[in-house]
């Protein structure tokens, strides 16, 4: 089969092109199903070769605007279109998906193809983990927070009413496809997004792989060949911790190093600080207080922290009031009573789950929030 046409739209950024074909692929093992990761370099030659007559798209209406052209081919009824949004992704807002999904006699040994962000890559899983006890899927993420982080895993959560992801499970898809080429559509904000969400993997596989992302950080904005190994050795730091404890029970709980300092900041600024921008800030929050109870040097802070500073440059958290940041830690859903379980630093390496009493390490972040916070 020929592949299509390029999209024709006005790109936010052109990365320049990657060496080579990218034919790179891996298996992570699940005990619900194994799946293949393809990195891909033809997006119309897979999706013609790998979407069947009776698969249905549901895809992020802003990706399928801009990349209308590959889509071509496809049955009017073989594509669901959804609003990539909080609503979207809700208890309701799936209900209405799996709706028209019955109307147009989607049957369970069906297929639904994914083709967006980590919301619709959300919406995708939970209706395939429920939709006739279980249907197959695959995913073709967009975001490069989807690529680089949460394509695999096999999590997935909704919304129900106004609480946020209370519903959801461990499905995973049975194929990824990873076009690198989608982040020529991305922002520079996305894209730096992306890669702080990437960076905290970094910390928690050890000093040499960090050290690598920091020296390689100004060409993965700019070269897809060094982003796409960005990508690939962010998922293959992920592999070895989910392929361990694949429902987040104990090792795997590491990933949430500066997740906790993160959520608190993309609450209280109504998330205009994209997430993993808001991660970043969080780490250094994390190794500030990490630092204060004496985990680790200063040096240790400041290495990284050179990194971070990069990453979420043009942002400030310095005016975020400290008592409603404690507040929003403290319902934090990793805590257990009124004791908050904190992802800290002993080094790189050696990220672990400590807990602490608010009373604690709140002193610390006053310090922090007025001497250090950027």
């Amino acid at each position: 089969r020929t592949s299509r046409a390029s999209p024709t739209c006005s790109s936010s950024r052109r990365l320049s092109p990657s060496a080579g074909t990218r034919s790179r692929h891996f298996i992570v093992r699940s005990s619900i199903h194994d799946y293949r990761v393809s990195f891909i370099s033809d997006l119309g030659d897979t999706l013609k070769t790998e979407i069947d007559e009776t698969d249905i798209v549901i895809a992020d209406e802003k990706v399928l605007e801009l990349y209308r052209s590959y889509f071509g081919y496809l049955n009017k009824d073989q594509i669901i279109t959804i609003h990539a949004s909080e609503t979207s992704k809700s208890y309701h807002g799936c209900g209405l998906v799996i709706e028209e999904l019955i109307k147009r006699g989607f049957r369970k040994n069906h297929r639904l193809i994914a083709i967006g962000g980590g919301i619709t890559q959300d919406i995708t899983a939970y209706i395939a983990s429920v939709l006739y006890r279980g249907v197959e899927w695959l995913f073709f993420p967009t975001s490069l927070l989807a690529q680089g982080d949460s394509c695999i895993g096999s999590k997935s959560s909704i919304n129900f009413k106004e609480f946020k992801n209370q519903i959801g499970g461990f499905y995973p898809p049975n194929r990824i496809f990873i076009y690198p080429d989608f982040v020529d559509t991305l922002s520079d904000w996305e894209i730096r997004s992306g890669l702080g969400e990437m960076c905290h993997y970094y910390v928690v596989s050890g000093k040499n792989d960090f050290d690598w992302l920091k020296t390689s950080y100004s060409q993965a904005l700019t070269d897809r060949n060094v982003l796409s190994q960005v990508i690939s050795k962010s998922l293959s730091i992920k592999k070895r911790y989910i392929e361990i404890d694949e429902f987040d029970k104990k090792e795997r709980l590491v990933f949430n190093y500066g997740h906790s300092f993160g959520h608190a900041i993309e609450s209280l600024t109504n998330y205009k600080i994209p997430h993993g921008i808001a991660v970043s800030h969080g780490m250094d929050i994390a190794n500030f207080v990490s630092v204060r109870l004496g985990f680790i040097p200063p040096e240790v802070r400041e290495h990284i922290r050179e990194l971070l500073q990069q990453i979420w440059q043009g942002t400030s958290i310095k005016t975020l009031p400290l008592a409603d940041f404690k507040v929003a830690l403290s319902k934090d859903k990793k805590n257990i009573g009124k004791t908050l379980r904190l992802i800290l630093n002993k080094g790189y390496g050696n990220i672990v789950v400590h807990k602490i009493e608010m009373e604690t390490v709140a002193p610390i972040l006053e310090e922090y929030f007025l001497k250090e916070a950027d």
